[in-house]
């Protein structure tokens, strides 16, 4: 099958705005878009730029905008897409050039929730134990592969930049609900500021737009509901 791909396109300190370049490609329909991508730029246009590593859906560094929906070019199968597909880079994030956008802030944010454990007793002789059903109540939230796919899907982070967004209240409730951790009052604090959970609107796009099928709008609830009890 023949397939156009429509890319936005721009690159920080030459172009003053963002344009869009068109490209055809001959591929299989189960070929992924990141095979298109890279014919793009393995035989017709070696500038363009897009990020991506493992291939495999696992490192979560080839999240684009594709057909208006955030998903990874690695995952996406070119029969789900049509034979015309428009790839633009994640919204809200500046970009660097083409499809790769800077993280810095997001990074930040994701680092504000301090995403390990935190136990301030004595360790024991050998490991830290939980039961299989504390184990599952975090369990979902552990899929995360900070791709930033549910952040820049959602329009109060598109609206306040400053807002702390579901990929970093993902990663706290990774640990809020960890048996073993003792740091919950903490991540309360910087969950329950201005710019935290309380900025969620319930929209759902990022549970839409999470390529590992978290459930991040009931695991945000959640976390609202913890810092209404102040406790788990």
């Amino acid at each position: 099958m023949k397939v156009k791909l429509r890319i936005k396109r721009f690159e920080r300190g030459k172009d003053r705005e963002p344009y869009w370049a068109e490209y055809e490609v001959e591929a299989e329909p189960t070929d992924r878009l990141l095979d298109a991508l890279h014919a793009v730029k393995w035989y017709q246009d070696g500038t363009l730029a897009f990020r991506r590593s493992c291939a495999h859906g696992v490192c979560g560094s080839d999240a684009m905008l594709i057909n208006g929906v955030n998903r990874l070019a690695c995952k996406v199968l070119l029969k789900d897409l049509g034979q015309r597909i428009t790839v633009e880079p994640m919204r809200g994030f500046a970009v660097i050039k083409d499809l790769v956008v800077e993280f810095d802030r997001f990074m930040e944010k994701y680092r504000l929730v301090e995403p390990y454990l935190k136990a301030g007793s004595e360790p024991p002789a050998k490991e830290r134990l939980q039961t299989p059903e504390e184990r599952e109540r975090f369990d979902d939230t552990t899929k995360c592969i900070l791709c930033g796919a549910c952040t820049t899907s959602c329009p109060s982070f598109w609206s306040n930049p400053d807002y702390l967004g579901p990929a970093a209240i993902v990663q706290a409730h990774r640990f809020l609900f960890d048996s073993r951790d003792e740091a919950t009052a903490e991540r309360l604090v910087v969950l329950g500021a201005r710019d935290g959970v309380w900025r969620c609107r319930t929209i759902y796009n990022c549970t839409d737009a999470c390529p590992r099928g978290i459930e991040v709008t009931r695991a945000i609830g959640e976390v609202k509901k913890a810092l209404l009890l102040g406790k788990r």
